[in-house]
């Protein structure tokens, strides 16, 4: 179908605007710019019962973690969930809205983990890290006051590719154990060639460059995408991983991918559950204050997360 025309008001805007790429802007420029263009079409963010900023050991010195509770008492469920930004761009800042409406209609404690980024760091820093988050949570969930028997992983874009690495990791690692991946057009695979990579060339969408952009930055080794941790729809067996909500988007260069890794996980015995929105862009999910799609797709990630860690 067509842009959806919420979409195509967007893109218009950017036209008018003269907005340029992410990806022909230094890092400085583009950091500052994603985070502010995030922050303009995420809507309001929705209080929650506390945030609390700790800082815990880390592979690479210590990792900063931001912690989201709901308006409840006991023993809850945790989220660790992981922003976007192609591993080069985003912080804790960046997935805020997102992680404060998931806490509230999940009814758990979302933990986001602010991971080092590329190219300062390239893979597989990331990984570690959110390996590293993984494990923290769950050897002190007595003083999160969460259950380590109900912990879910999500993210969106590059966040939805660390937490499908985590599941990975975790599953070679023995734990800890994931109820649930959350995962929002993930890449899935570096050396992709897929018709929806070829398709989206657009300037003032996200487009095949930006992708080339992100991955040029991320891998210090074109080899290390056959890693499973950078690619992990080349690992061998997907078997034995947590049960899946992958969530896609039409106008997305990661649509095929994304995709493709849902159905590879369900060949291997995962049960998943795949939705596509058709005539939206990548990043939509972000962008719940001006596209009705992204409210609606993270409703259906609360309601899934839900059934998960009930």
């Amino acid at each position: 179908m067509p842009l959806h025309p919420q979409a195509e008001a967007m893109r218009a805007q950017r036209a008018a605007a003269g907005t340029p790429p992410l990806y022909t802007r230094t890092l400085a420029e583009a950091r500052a710019a994603d985070l502010a263009d995030i922050r303009a079409a995420a809507g309001n963010p929705e209080s929650v019962g506390s945030v609390e900023e700790l800082t815990v050991p880390g592979p690479g010195g210590p990792l900063p973690l931001r912690v989201y509770r709901p308006e409840r008492d006991g023993r809850l469920p945790v989220l660790l969930y992981l922003f976007g930004g192609g591993w080069t761009l985003g912080s804790p800042d960046t997935g805020d809205a997102i992680c404060r409406r998931l806490t509230n209609a999940v009814g758990c404690v979302t933990v986001s983990v602010g991971y080092r980024l590329a190219p300062e760091h390239p893979f597989p820093a990331a990984v570690h890290d959110v390996i590293a988050g993984a494990e923290w949570i769950a050897a002190n969930a007595a003083e999160l006051g969460v259950d380590p028997e109900r912990i879910a992983v999500g993210g969106d874009s590059a966040g939805g590719n660390l937490a499908a690495a985590l599941t990975l990791a975790a599953r070679e690692r023995g734990g800890p154990a994931l109820r649930h991946q959350l995962l929002v057009y993930p890449n899935t695979d570096h050396a992709a060639d897929t018709p929806s990579v070829r398709e989206h060339d657009d300037p003032l969408l996200f487009n095949r460059r930006s992708v080339a952009w992100y991955w040029g930055h991320y891998l210090a080794d074109p080899a290390d995408g056959a890693d499973p941790l950078a690619s992990p729809l080349r690992a061998p067996s997907l078997a034995g991983l947590p049960p899946a909500t992958v969530i896609t988007a039409e106008y997305d260069p990661l649509r095929d991918e994304g995709e493709a890794y849902a159905r590879a996980l369900r060949a291997a015995g995962v049960p998943v559950e795949l939705r596509r929105y058709d005539g939206m862009p990548h990043g939509f999910f972000a962008m719940a204050g001006v596209l009705d799609d992204g409210r609606d797709a993270q409703r259906h990630a609360a309601d899934r997360l839900r059934e998960a860690l009930r």
